[in-house]
């Protein structure tokens, strides 16, 4: 008889009945969750590897594309087209910019060296003929001259005339080799600190068509040259000057303004070791009228007044009183050294050990200021009024100008 009475099961039946239903509820449980497993898979091994930013529509459609073989295909590189007002002033002039190369040839005492090379801009075509404006000193003393135009073709130049005191020259050339001609723009407006582009052949040839860029440091600027090398000035210079690098070869180049039109040729340099980025230009407004002169003439056409001159600085202070007989007052003008007979200066009176102080009026303080009011402020045939000193007294006479003669 068992401990249970008749109401009750057995404990050990009651027993088996609660481990075959809790069998069965983990069976149940753990399908239910394995289902739920199986069912979250596909979500996650989608979502857990993509970017936070990132849908997966995006990512599909960003999911590099392959070709018909299966292999990825090949990405193209971008080009990018930088077009600025700097490109395209140099595409306006850069044509007209050439090599202008001088060759020497060796005489009976000298050897030949290798051909120099400078600058040069085409600034005209008319009637099969092409004119190159460029620099006095870089087809000085040239037996042979060459244009180099921009595709390397090199084509022989003829010589219509130079001008020492402007460093100036004009070539001409045939016309069938020329495809551009460069556009003068206006000097006298330039400012300081306007952007500016210098074009040439720093170096040689190998360097062809350099672009420097850089801005206009000032306007104006007077530079004395000596002509004949004694360690005297000869001439005021009135240049511009820039930053933009400028280097041997690079004479007789174009200084640009940024609408592709030159504003200057580029002449000089100073080449110091303590010095850097000041290069000089000649003005287009200035140089202009010389090479009409020298493409029409050959030569200048100045005004000349026939006298050989000498500054008051550079004579011994004993010689003002002693020779001269200039009051103690008067330490600055021109002295008459010797007048060319027939001139215009002999037909007005002047004579030697004249002293000049002023003309029309304006005071003339050395041989600088002669020449640059001469050949800036009167023509061939003006009338100019002359003020000098002789036997220490003021004196004026009136002279006509005539043209100098080579």
């Amino acid at each position: 008889m068992g401990y249970y009475d008749d109401h009750y099961e057995p404990y050990e039946q009651t027993r088996r009945k609660r481990r075959s239903g809790s069998f069965v509820s983990a069976l149940v449980g753990a399908v239910l969750g394995g289902l739920l497993v199986l069912m979250s898979i596909p979500a996650l091994s989608r979502w857990d590897i993509l970017p936070y930013d990132v849908v997966p529509n995006q990512r599909a459609e960003e999911e590099p594309k392959t070709e018909e073989n299966g292999t990825p295909p090949i990405r193209q590189s971008v080009s990018v087209d930088v077009t600025t007002a700097v490109t395209k002033a140099i595409d306006q002039v850069s044509d007209a910019v050439v090599g202008v190369v001088n060759i020497q040839e060796a005489g009976f005492w000298s050897q030949g060296g290798e051909p120099g090379v400078g600058s040069g801009v085409i600034y005209k075509k008319v009637g099969g003929r092409a004119f190159v404006v460029t620099n006095h000193h870089v087809i000085e003393n040239a037996s042979q001259l060459e244009v180099s135009l921009q595709d390397g073709t090199r084509v022989p130049a003829k010589l219509l005339g130079s001008d020492v005191l402007m460093d100036l020259a004009v070539l001409e050339i045939d016309a069938k080799h020329v495809k551009k001609v460069a556009q003068f723009g206006n000097s006298d407006t330039v400012k300081p600190g306007e952007p500016v582009i210098a074009i040439g052949n720093p170096l040689g040839l190998q360097f062809a068509g350099s672009v420097t860029q850089g801005i206009i440091s000032g306007t104006n600027r007077t530079v004395e040259v000596d002509l004949d090398q004694d360690g005297a000035p000869d001439w005021n210079a009135e240049v511009l000057q820039t930053d933009a690098a400028i280097n041997p070869g690079n004479s007789g180049g174009a200084l640009v303004n940024i609408k592709g039109q030159v504003i200057g040729i580029n002449s000089m340099k100073i080449a110091q070791e303590a010095v850097e980025g000041i290069g000089f230009a000649i003005p287009i407004n200035t140089a202009i009228p010389i090479i009409s002169d020298l493409e029409k003439y050959g030569q200048v056409r100045r005004p000349y007044m026939g006298v050989e001159l000498r500054s008051l600085s550079d004579i011994p202070s004993y010689h003002l009183q002693a020779t001269l007989h200039l009051p103690p007052n008067v330490t600055e003008g021109a002295a008459v050294i010797q007048v060319v007979p027939m001139s215009p200066a002999a037909q007005a009176g002047l004579k030697q050990f004249d002293v000049i102080v002023a003309l029309d009026g304006e005071k003339i303080r050395n041989v600088l200021d002669l020449r640059k009011y001469l050949y800036t402020k009167k023509s061939i045939g003006d009338r100019m009024e002359v003020t000098f000193y002789r036997d220490g007294k003021k004196r004026t006479v009136t002279m006509k100008l005539a043209r100098e003669s080579y």
